[in-house]
């Protein structure tokens, strides 16, 4: 007998499965969606079960259903970007310079302000999230925790404290986003780990009551983040030319 959570795990996974169909271009508006009686047999699902998935991905600007009209894919500017399971996917995809790249400017007009208000607003208990992060980044760095881990949850921290709520919403979705940016960054930095001391030039700026100061550190920090994603991308299209040219010329 399928139990409540059966249920759920069943929806979540239909929701997974169908979401990485549809970003990949399985689905789309020249590769119809299946009727509902062909995905409930696909995935040995009731039809509240699959209606619900089906809701889901609505939400999130991926699907668009009518009763007794279908459902079909919708156009990717109609996605939902600010949804962390679509931007996951997106990024699962195929790696794409100029979504992360667009995230990172968002980044960069969000994270600093969010550094200068938390200086002003934090309190204990958000100091302390602060401080333990900076703790795991510098254990990282001893290879007593996850520096992927740490950096992610300092940043996330800094969102929190800033005490405003529009900026807390984003804490997912910087996560997600997070995953795939640290580790490229740092692949082209040539490290493999984010450096604790132009972290904790935030956080000591932040403890310290300084906004300002909160605010030039994490602009400098994501503006380098940015231009090595810039500089990556270049390097990336200069060793392909060859290549592409190399082939032609075999043609």
């Amino acid at each position: 007998m399928l139990t409540h959570a059966d249920g759920q795990n069943l929806t979540y996974r239909i929701v997974q499965d169908l979401g990485v169909a549809i970003v990949s271009g399985k689905y789309s508006i020249k590769n119809p969606f299946p009727v509902e009686a062909e995905l409930c047999e696909q995935y040995g699902a009731s039809r509240s079960v699959l209606r619900e998935a089906v809701k889901m991905l609505t939400a999130k600007g991926l699907l668009s259903a009518r009763p007794r009209q279908g459902t079909w894919v919708q156009p990717e500017e109609n996605w939902n970007l600010l949804d962390p399971d679509v931007l996951r996917w997106l990024m699962e995809r195929k790696f794409s310079f100029s979504l992360l790249r667009e995230f990172t400017q968002v980044r960069l007009a969000v994270e600093p302000k969010a550094a200068a208000l938390a200086a002003v607003v934090a309190g204990p208990v958000e100091k302390a999230a602060i401080k333990s992060a900076i703790e795991r980044m510098t254990a990282a760095e001893r290879g007593e925790d996850d520096s992927l881990a740490s950096d992610i949850a300092f940043h996330v921290a800094i969102l929190s404290a800033s005490g405003n709520r529009f900026y807390t919403q984003l804490r997912k979705l910087t996560e997600t986003a997070l995953r795939f940016s640290i580790r490229m960054t740092n692949r082209y930095k040539g490290v493999h780990r984010a450096s604790v001391r132009d972290h904790k030039k935030i956080s000591d700026a932040i403890l310290a009551g300084d906004g300002a100061a909160a605010e030039a550190a994490t602009h400098e920090l994501i503006q380098e983040a940015l231009d090595l994603i810039n500089k990556a991308e270049e390097t990336t299209l200069q060793s392909a030319r060859p290549r592409a040219q190399k082939a032609r010329a075999s043609r």
